[in-house]
């Protein structure tokens, strides 16, 4: 599985990376461990799922982590997770 994580400010790109996870985990796990990874290479908090968050995720293998999501202060508009290839 491949999950590509993207901070955007003012609509544009302003970091970005690609998590590749060949484990044998089930597809919820690797996303929270691409998530983690993703943070901790962008230096930022772990970002709250919520209900909102969950269920754009469900149905477009998609994410928006906004600032609600977050429980420090971030300096972009928001962190995209987004599923690119399945296992």
């Amino acid at each position: 599985m491949r999950i590509w994580g993207k901070i955007i400010k003012d609509n544009h790109l302003v970091r970005d990376a690609v998590i590749t996870d060949t484990g044998n985990d089930t597809r919820t796990h690797k996303v929270f461990h691409a998530l983690d990874e993703l943070c901790y290479e962008f230096d930022l908090g772990k970002p709250i799922w919520l209900d909102a968050t969950a269920s754009e995720f469900k149905r477009h293998s998609k994410a928006r982590f906004y600032q609600d999501n977050f429980i420090e202060q971030i300096d972009f508009d928001y962190l995209e997770l987004q599923v690119i290839e399945e296992d």
